[in-house]
């Protein structure tokens, strides 16, 4: 076996490998940017080679800084993890002419099936089932409106090298193509170093399957089984799933025997994903192959129990697979959930910035079942604007589906971070769906579910009742810390405009509230004045929501719901309802960015006339262009910035007469 393994990598990939590195004896190697100078992955490694500047084009993906780490360490393989150079054929050559192993696929693996394009032929010639579209390379704007209008609308605009979704535009009309194409074009240059596009036929509420497919140096592939990825947002995966509500047993094998088809028509030998873009019909259509590990990988090794990372180790070290088809079974069900530094309740936007507070819930076997939390950042770290905005993928495992759903859902609610925005959130509304539980999928869920954008839910009358009883829980401590002689039993709980009288009751560290003449219970109160999550067991059910301090009262968040509580006597109560309401501030007259980032272009200049909808602004941020149209018709009086400029979130970018 290896005794020294190269990470060309970053991140939670990069401390996921070293892991398994560790459980096995093999010694690790990880190369870092500027940015990553005092990551976890450096840390934890057992050497480390700086290796460049922030931007992955002076530092991930430069083939010559790698090998150099590698000859300066002496390390015998190299591990590209996913994205940067995981996907590229004459990376995989150049190592094996330096005599370093690759650990992935062959070169010929990775050039028929890691190209869209290509894998899209090759498919094709081995009667793979694919999605109608144009497979050959297109030369401009003009080209791919041709294209477009041949194959018909909706069409799918996407990076020949792409990933990570990244590069990836669905076009309506001609609109959107002439705007869209050279805005993937640049995404694809700027992420990949590719600016090839393809374009295919878009499906209609699709679901998105994909197959785990396994193999080593002798002939042998096998599946994994499959996992379910069509909760996705801007065609960036969000919630996987393993298996999927979709298959029965006759369409999983139907699928699971194609994927090692094509795996076996290539050699394939290493982890590899065929992706398929299903039909609510379970009809089924090949869509492209990742040849690399998958972010999604953590809920296949939940349900099979096969350490992904270790097989690819030992198939590159030319071990032969150590179990066949027949020994691979479905064990329960397993839910992943990306954490992504992005704001939900402003458009999944990106927000940047430093782990003020990072507290993830405790991982393996728990009161709720079992969780596992794949990172690669500490409290205090900053989340970088060069590279992907994922904090941590968070796992769970039940026997069943829901129990994996309900394990998920109190995950997340002992999920605390604080700093920048994240979308934990949202993730524990779609836990919440009835839709969801039901399986009912499809890649325009989010779409459906949320077509005016995520603000939240609104509370449950269970959550009122859980909400106002930390209230008056908190409002307890800090009144006896404060000013003991004005503890009393009678209280107003004020949420928005509902006033609720009620008694409460203090017994042993517990408290008792009764409201509308039913009490409720709260107990096991885990909490004292300055920590952001308040944990106890409110009518026998344990839970946990963040809390903090407002002008007046707290303000709760439990799972999807946030909620302004205030605890009030009888007296002050009636003066707070003769208090006038607060008005917003008005910016309807301004263009403001909804992020951190880089202006690549203003398109408006100060006098010009603008129609609804016309593109007034393109941002940088995440490596992804964010267009920024006119949201109302007027006349630019004053334009704040200019190409090139950083600019922070609501920073005035265009304001109208």
């Amino acid at each position: 076996m290896f005794s020294k393994i190269l990470i060309a990598n970053r991140g939670e990939i990069a401390v996921r490998i070293i892991k398994t590195c560790r459980r096995m004896g093999i010694k690790t190697v990880v190369v870092y940017s500027e940015a990553d100078a005092d990551s976890m992955a450096v840390e934890m490694a057992d050497e480390a080679v700086f290796i460049g500047g922030a931007p992955a084009s002076e530092s991930y993906l430069v083939q010559d800084k790698i090998v150099d780490a590698v000859r300066q360490t002496r390390a015998e393989a190299v591990h590209p993890g996913f994205g940067f150079l995981s996907e590229n054929a004459s990376f995989a050559r150049r190592l094996a002419a330096e005599g370093i192993v690759f650990i992935g696929p062959n070169p010929h693996a990775i050039e028929a099936m890691g190209d869209k394009i290509e894998s899209k032929k090759f498919a094709a010639k081995a009667n793979v089932s694919v999605v109608p579209g144009h497979v050959g390379e297109i030369d401009d704007t003009a080209h791919a409106v041709k294209i477009s209008e041949e194959i018909g609308y909706p069409v799918m605009i996407k990076a020949s090298a792409g990933g990570g979704g990244k590069g990836i535009r669905v076009a309506w009309n001609r609109k959107d193509v002439e705007e869209g194409f050279p805005a993937v074009r640049a995404e694809a240059k700027a992420s990949f170093g590719d600016d090839r596009i393809f374009i295919e036929k878009f499906i209609e509420s699709p679901r998105h399957v994909e197959i785990q497919v396994l193999g080593d140096k002798h002939g042998n592939v096998v599946h994994l089984f499959e996992r379910e990825c069509s909760i996705q947002r801007r065609n960036q995966k969000v919630i996987e799933e393993a298996p999927s509500p979709l298959l029965d047993e006759q369409t999983r094998k139907a699928m699971g025997d194609q994927a090692v088809a094509l795996a076996k028509a290539v050699q394939y030998d290493s982890a590899g994903t065929v992706e398929f873009v299903a039909g609510q019909d379970k009809s089924f259509f090949f869509l492209e192959m990742n040849t690399r590990l998958q972010v999604e990988h953590p809920v296949t090794e939940m349900i099979t129990g096969v350490d992904l990372v270790e097989q690819m180790i030992r198939s590159a070290y030319g071990e032969k697979l150590p179990f066949a088809q027949k020994d691979l079974k479905i064990n329960g069900w397993a839910m992943e959930s990306r954490i992504y530094a992005e704001d939900p309740y402003r458009g999944f936007l990106p927000s940047i910035g430093r782990l003020v507070r990072y507290s993830p819930p405790p991982e393996g076997d728990t009161p709720y079942g079992f969780v596992r939390n794949d990172a690669g950042v500490r409290e205090g770290d900053e989340i970088s604007m060069f590279y992907d905005p994922m904090i941590s993928k968070l796992s769970t495992w039940g026997k069943t589906r829901d129990a994996a759903i309900d394990a998920m859902g109190r995950a997340l609610e002992d999920f605390h971070i604080e700093g920048l925005g994240q979308n934990i959130p949202f993730l524990a509304a779609v836990m919440d769906q009835k839709r969801f539980r039901s399986g009912k999928l499809s890649t325009n869920y989010i779409k459906d579910e949320f077509p005016d954008g995520f603000q939240g839910l609104p509370p449950t009358d269970a959550q009122r009742d859980l909400m106002s009883a930390v209230a008056l829980a908190m409002h307890r401590v800090l009144t006896r810390r404060a000013s003991p002689d004005l503890l009393r039993d009678d209280w107003i709980v004020v949420v928005g405009h509902d006033h609720r009288a009620v008694k409460l009751q203090a017994d042993n560290g517990d408290i008792s509230v009764t409201c509308d003449g039913k009490t409720a219970r709260l107990e096991a109160i885990d909490w004292r004045p300055g920590r952001p999550v308040f944990r106890g067991r409110f009518e026998g059910q344990d839970f946990a929501v963040a809390v903090k301090p407002a002008a007046e009262g707290f303000v709760i968040r439990h799972r999807a719901t946030t909620l302004h509580v205030l605890v009030l006597s009888p007296r002050s109560a009636e003066l707070h309802r003769m208090l006038p309401p607060k008005k917003a501030a008005d910016t309807s007259k301004m263009v403001l960015s909804p992020m951190p980032g880089l202006v690549v272009s203003i398109d408006v200049a100060a006098g010009q006339a603008v129609r609804t909808g016309e593109v007034v602004a393109v941002l940088e941020a995440m490596k992804m262009q964010n267009i920024l149209r006119a949201e109302r018709d007027g006349t630019v009086k004053a334009v704040s910035v200019k190409a090139g400029d950083s600019v922070a979130a609501d920073e005035v970018l265009v304001e109208f007469a």
